[in-house]
């Protein structure tokens, strides 16, 4: 049985400009098994954010349903643990009290608590900086202490919304690098809208992708290259490339490197 169900998901609003009702998204179904890394990918403003944060619990659908472990979601719950873009820290926190948040919100003991944020800070290689705050980290040491946060509290399912978009291309690498060896550890369920081709390869079991809208589910594909994984040996893999030219096509972008092989 699937961890995740999502079953003819509709999502309308209202233009608030002319009035008139559009259908952002159309439609959706897939499912994710337990332990399972699925990417989502497509053109830009093809609802992809939103499918997650219907997945959240922030956003209701206007039609369809998704269950999680066979239970409808119908709010935001500690089943799921997001990972957002812009890093989501308390600035007035310490890296080890952002970490330990969502336990103090369990009611765990506070020695128990930082134990185990200590451990999330260390699987996350963040050793030495439990004690500072967000503003003397860098992008990625804070996108860095943001899984660890949500890594604590052990959700059913993990969320990541583009989490390394706002990252300069190096840093990108190494903590795409990071997740997969902490998701090879942990295996947590995990849903990961990304923007970009290669990293929603890399990173992922399958590559689910939404179509333009009114978004349907315009691929499901598997991701058949082996782990772990290394960046610069699975860039070179003849697997990754023809899965890269296909995406690529899908989504109407011209893959310039793919026509001259």
């Amino acid at each position: 049985m699937s961890l995740l169900q999502i079953e003819h998901v509709q999502q309308t609003y209202v233009d608030q400009y002319n009035g008139e009702r559009v259908t952002a998204i159309d439609d959706v179904n897939f499912t994710i098994p337990e332990g399972q890394f699925v990417s989502l990918i497509g053109p830009s403003g093809c609802g992809k954010t939103t499918m997650l944060n219907i997945v959240a619990g922030f956003v209701k659908a206007t039609g369809g349903r998704v269950l999680l472990a066979g239970e409808q979601i119908t709010g935001p719950g500690v089943d799921r643990g997001v990972v957002f873009q812009d890093f989501a820290l308390f600035p007035w926190m310490t890296v080890e009290k952002n970490v330990a948040f969502g336990l103090k919100m369990r009611g765990m003991p506070k020695s128990q608590r930082l134990e185990e944020a200590r451990r999330m800070i260390g699987l996350v290689g963040l050793e030495g900086f439990e004690r500072k705050y967000p503003h003397e980290l860098s992008g990625g040491m804070r996108q860095r202490a943001g899984v660890a946060r949500v890594l604590a509290t052990e959700p059913t399912m993990m969320l990541m919304d583009e989490p390394f978009a706002s990252i300069d291309a190096q840093t990108r690498r190494t903590l795409q690098q990071e997740v997969l060896r902490i998701w090879e550890t942990q295996r947590p369920t995990v849903l990961f809208v990304t923007h970009d081709v290669e990293e929603a390869i890399f990173m992922a079991d399958r590559v689910v992708v939404l179509s333009g809208r009114p978004s349907t589910v315009a691929a499901d594909l598997d991701v058949t290259l082996p782990r772990p994984r290394v960046w610069k040996e699975t860039a070179r893999d003849p697997e990754f490339l023809r899965m890269r030219g296909r995406l690529m096509t899908m989504l109407g972008v011209e893959d310039e490197e793919e026509a001259e092989l």
